[in-house]
């Protein structure tokens, strides 16, 4: 395809000879990576991509060279970053790209030397997520999401009818209906207000998408930082967003991501992220005395466990069995066993020799239906 399109480009596509010939051939190269990942199932056919929506190009390491806070990019020169390379090694592509009204430049680097960043192994914790707060520990501690597209929607709605009203009139201008399909191969006519108006609802977009990154960011790093093991829950994030009345709610979390951010900082540190099985019930089940509860709505927010007496919490009691299930998987136990042998001492696990597991001193929680 390169052959091809280097072939046809002078005759048929002269407008290309304006910028650098690397971006269209990395477009073909990427697209190449699109079908290996297709082929291989680990994504969906490859689309086309629109023009206006996530533009960007991929720059070679010979196309391109930095000095400072300065990059220069092919046909275009010297441009201004905000901030200089904070890594040194081999330098192997950037990614020029622009969100809203912001240009952003990805600089991929093959370090001499990875960073090592050791957690401060404060031992481990659970972690339960929720819409009410965006993460509870085991620790006590509750992190309340921004919730920027809640904290947002008004102005979202009222730049969203402002444009649409721009784009109603442009197909006035042509003829057809408000609701009216637009044909294929006919453009509407951007007046230079309608132009405004997309600039400033693109704007507070990429507002909203910061303020959630800048708050996940600091949450997970903050984690890593300071624990080495991790119990987290596998979330159904696809089915919990059938739920129309939460829908929004869990969307303005962004669960997978928290997740994603999780397991490479983990990995980066040297830590551990335990994920439960899916189907494991932290909620209904009490962090003292193991008994789960055949019911727990939703509206439920804290309950008496009926065997102990004891005062739950909902979100800290099932941080809490995250976190025995985290110390149980790591220590070769189930989250449904009979004995959970987190504490690992000797007669626990498979590898006891005495036919009568020895008295122990300190035993974690067995998950075990009551």
């Amino acid at each position: 395809m390169r052959r091809q399109l280097n072939a046809l480009k002078r005759d048929q596509f002269p407008w290309m000879l304006e910028v650098t010939k690397n971006a269209p051939q990395m477009a073909i190269i990427q697209l190449g990576e699109a079908f290996k990942n297709f082929w291989a199932g680990r994504a969906k056919y490859p689309k086309f991509r629109k023009k206006g929506v996530h533009d960007r190009f991929t720059l070679t390491n010979d196309q391109f060279s930095l000095n400072g806070r300065r990059i220069r990019i092919p046909n275009l020169g010297w441009v201004r970053m905000r901030e200089s390379l904070r890594f040194t090694g081999k330098l192997l592509s950037a990614t020029i790209s622009r969100v809203a009204d912001r240009w952003f430049v990805s600089i991929a680097v093959d370090p001499e030397e990875p960073p090592q960043r050791r957690a401060e192994n404060q031992g481990a914790v659970g972690v339960d997520w929720g819409v009410s707060a965006l993460a509870t520990l085991s620790t006590g501690e509750k992190v309340i999401g921004p919730k920027p597209h809640r904290a947002l929607r008004k102005r979202l709605r009222r730049l969203s009818r402002s444009l649409s009203r721009k784009h109603r009139a442009a197909k006035a201008q042509l003829g057809l209906a408000a609701k009216a399909p637009i044909p294929k191969g006919v453009r509407l006519p951007v007046s230079e207000n309608a132009k405004k108006s997309r600039a400033k609802l693109s704007r507070l977009h990429a507002r909203v998408a910061n303020i959630r990154a800048d708050a996940l960011h600091k949450l997970t790093s903050d984690l890593t930082r300071r624990f080495h093991t991790i119990g987290i829950e596998d979330l159904n994030v696809r089915g919990m967003l059938k739920n129309h009345r939460l829908a929004r709610s869990i969307a303005d979390m962004s669960f997978f991501e928290f997740r994603r951010q999780l397991e490479y900082k983990a990995e980066r540190r040297g830590g551990i992220v335990v994920v439960a099985d899916r189907w494991f019930a932290s909620s209904k089940i009490c962090s003292v005395c193991a008994v789960k509860q055949d019911k727990m709505p939703l509206a439920v927010r804290q309950w008496t466990c009926p065997d102990c007496g004891t005062i739950h919490d909902r979100d800290e009691n099932a941080a809490r069995n995250l976190l025995a299930y985290g110390l149980a998987a790591l220590s070769g136990s189930t989250a449904s066993s009979a004995g959970c042998e987190a504490c690992g001492e000797d007669g626990s696990g498979s590898s006891r020799k005495t036919g009568v597991k020895p008295a122990s001193a300190k035993q974690e929680i067995s998950f075990e239906p009551v």
